[in-house]
């Protein structure tokens, strides 16, 4: 059994999980998948109320700072023991791509040529930790949630907000991916 759970799961088991939590959250506490919302709640639990962005009973919400705790104790377990210790399948033309822009370790999922801190000094890696994190975090709050509030809740809600949300998410990653990202590891 933990070998079969060692292995990565296909999309037709994996896809239904996901789906599955919807439904479950909202029988048992009427609640809403999200993530984004947890640090705003963790912001308003620490900082005093003259925020007027904090001021709010973020207690009524700790159920989603207990989701996050389990997103990352469950990260934590899955990857010490069922951890898959061979290095991630890359197509050849990604490779030869990526060699090209000075990333030669792709048996990881994040190219430590590009995460690590002494890269935080250069302007590649300011870029993409710093700016990239805080376009993020903005677009998230301007947007209203992230991906998995409005593409896995909001989408099986039928809500069109989630709709257009989700498909600029999809337009902005595949412009980044492809317009931008090219442009900044060359740097």
């Amino acid at each position: 059994m933990i070998e079969l759970l060692k292995q990565p799961w296909p999309w037709y088991v994996a896809g239904p999980l996901i789906g599955l939590t919807v439904p479950v959250l909202l029988l048992i506490g009427n609640r809403s998948l999200g993530i984004s919302s947890s640090l705003r709640h963790v912001c308003a639990a620490c900082m005093p109320a003259k925020i007027p962005f904090f001021s709010y009973d973020w207690k009524k919400e700790v159920w989603n700072l207990f989701f996050v705790g389990g997103i990352l104790v469950g990260s934590f377990l899955a990857m010490t023991f069922l951890g898959n210790p061979n290095p991630v399948d890359v197509h050849p033309d990604l490779i030869t791509e990526m060699e090209g822009y000075g990333l030669t370790n792709l048996k990881v999922v994040v190219p430590e040529e590009i995460v690590n801190w002494s890269s935080l000094l250069t302007l590649k890696g300011f870029l993409m930790i710093i700016v990239g994190g805080f376009l993020i975090g903005f677009g998230t709050r301007y947007a209203g949630g992230c991906t998995s509030g409005h593409a896995i809740m909001g989408l099986s809600n039928l809500q069109w907000p989630s709709l257009v949300a989700t498909c600029c998410f999809m337009i902005g990653g595949f412009v980044m991916a492809n317009l931008i990202l090219p442009h900044i590891l060359s740097l």
